[in-house]
């Protein structure tokens, strides 16, 4: 607010004729107009401040205005007429301007707008006239003299003086109980920020009255209220996950480094001057877990999934397909601190510079870019892609993203914990279950009998044995899981030469997601050539270090692990 004050008091002075406010938060933005006509630490010359309706024309410090002065040209006559120092505040004026689905703008209006600005210039007592709306909305007649000001949502302090006063105000009354530690508290005011000041204090309220107490299980119900914005958004989605770590498998040495960076938003990173994380691309084996991962994150850290679907920003009218990324960039940066799902990014960035959009893609693209680099929010970017190929390099290049991590087949070590997790959860009836235990022996001659499966593939074993045992109306047996795995061929065979490929890329580009430890029995390949270094996967050369070609395709992609072995 003080930048606002300060900005908005600068353009006053200086005999701004006409200034645009677009915010939703009507009451908020009239208070802080009216501190700032009447701040002589401010501006000079006291104003008063003029509100207009069209529902009681222009009025003054609550007194009903005249009657012919609903009219919009009237009520402008009056600004002309008027001789003290004065601020105009024109509610909902938009609705003369124009505006989407080929709405003309009022002719009269925007011309009688025009007519006044030479004559706020020029007058012997300073006024100026500020449009205050939801929707910003400019006629081309008037965009060389109106002058945009940006209202923004309320900060983290703001909302967290209303949490506080509402603490205060509950816990003296006695009727709801206040079970929140002082970091509960940050986190709930955390999960507020992107809301207004209404909503906030709105989802405050509900989560009060839903159990008669407020603690830290209450983050559900501020985050429902942030469903409500993104869902109007409709370029966004919220995804629900109740997906944790712990479900997923493998992968420890990427949730070691997810793991160090929770809480990066709260204040007490601040002790350490320690920026919000930018974000991470996952690129790798398709069926590994990438986009499980995503989910992942979210629930373990707490806070709100957006999935961000490139192919809705292209969606739309002609040239609108940037404002439509910067709409999803401004929801994201209302929504934060939060995670932004960006699912197989390269298919949506495929056309960059291919010149058959008229350049679209690449101004999108640009966009999407110039954020990552300079954005200041805590929106924590989660990228996957399967084909690096389709990645462009600008992406790639350190402070886009924090760290680019390479999923590879799973290890044994990992297939062990992907068999566990499955057959737990599914098989959780010991009746279920047929000659064989839930042990590590069992999960062992699985893992084995797997060698080169991915993640998916796993899953799928699984559920192909009970539907195997539920057809015949008996448990599970362990033959029917070793059948289900002869009768599938893995990806490591069907796409043998892209893993290849998508290796070599890896080795001097990436890390690996699995620590050194889970790589036992793993010959490591070496770095790629250095002419393969500028080259994409498909022409970087087929050959894995370490590894000679062999009968089973399967294991030989399976011999070699790619990503460069940084363990944190």
């Amino acid at each position: 607010m003080p930048e606002f004050q300060t900005q908005c008091a600068n353009l006053l002075k200086a005999r701004f004729p006409l200034l645009y406010l677009s915010t939703w938060e009507e009451e908020r933005a009239l208070a802080a107009i009216r501190a700032i006509a009447q701040d002589p630490a401010l501006i000079k010359t006291p104003r008063t401040v003029y509100v207009w309706k069209q529902t009681t024309g222009l009025s003054a410090d609550g007194r009903p205005g005249r009657e012919e002065t609903r009219a919009p040209v009237k009520a402008l006559e009056v600004v002309e007429q008027t001789d003290e120092p004065a601020l105009f505040v024109f509610l909902d004026f938009h609705a003369f301007f124009g505006g989407p689905g080929g709405r003309a703008a009022d002719a009269a209006v925007v011309r009688k707008v025009r007519d006044l600005v030479p004559a706020l210039k020029n007058a012997r007592s300073p006024k100026n006239v500020i449009f205050l709306s939801p929707t910003l909305v400019i006629p081309p007649e008037l965009q060389k003299d109106v002058t945009i000001l940006d209202f923004d949502l309320p900060t983290f302090e703001d909302i967290k003086q209303v949490l506080d006063a509402m603490i205060a105000a509950n816990r003296q009354s006695g009727r709801i109980a206040i079970e929140l530690a002082d970091e509960d508290a940050e986190r709930l005011a955390k999960a507020a920020t992107g809301l207004t000041l209404q909503e906030a204090e709105n989802a405050f309220a509900r989560a009060m009255v839903q159990d008669g107490r407020l603690d830290a299980g209450d983050l559900e119900v501020v985050l429902e209220e942030k469903r409500q914005t993104i869902k109007k958004s409709g370029i966004l989605e919220f995804v629900s996950s109740d997906v944790d770590m712990a479900s997923v498998g493998g992968l420890e040495n990427l949730k070691r480094w997810l793991k160090r960076r929770d809480k990066s938003w709260l204040d007490a990173a601040k002790r350490y001057a320690l920026p919000a994380p930018k974000g991470v691309l996952i690129t790798g084996v398709p069926g590994c877990g990438k986009s499980l991962l995503a989910k992942a994150v979210s629930a373990s850290w707490g806070l709100p999934l957006l999935r961000l679907d490139i192919g809705k920003i292209f969606h739309g009218l002609i040239g609108s397909s940037v404002e439509n990324m910067r709409t999803a960039i401004r929801t994201a940066e209302a929504i934060a601190p939060c995670i932004l799902w960006i699912d197989e990014i390269e298919k949506g960035f495929s056309a960059v510079g291919g010149g058959n959009d008229g350049g679209t893609s690449t101004r999108i693209f640009g966009t999407f870019l110039t954020w990552m680099q300079e954005k200041q929010a805590p929106v924590f970017v989660v990228a996957t892609a399967n084909n690096i190929d389709g990645l462009p390099p600008e992406l790639l290049r350190k402070g886009r993203f924090d760290e680019i991590f390479f999923v590879d087949l799973p290890t044994r070590a990992e297939r062990v914990q992907i068999f566990r997790l499955h057959m737990n959860r599914r098989l959780a009836d010991a009746t279920l279950i047929d000659g064989f235990a839930l042990d590590d022996a069992t999960f062992d001659t699985l893992a084995a009998a797997t060698e080169g499966f991915i993640g998916a593939e796993i899953e799928q074993i699984v559920i192909s044995a009970l539907f195997e045992a539920y057809f015949e109306d008996r448990a599970v047996r362990l033959d029917d899981l070793l059948h289900a795995v002869q009768n599938t061929v893995p990806l490591a065979v069907t796409q043998s030469e892209q893993i290849r490929a998508i290796r070599d890329w890896a080795n001097v580009r990436a890390v690996a997601a699995t620590p050194r430890e889970h790589r036992e029995g793993y010959a490591e390949p070496a770095a790629a050539p250095a002419s393969a270094s500028a080259t994409s996967p498909a022409s970087a050369a087929p050959a894995l270090a370490g590894a000679t070609a062999s009968a089973d395709p399967a294991a030989d992609v399976a011999s070699a692990r790619g990503g460069r072995t940084v363990d944190f």
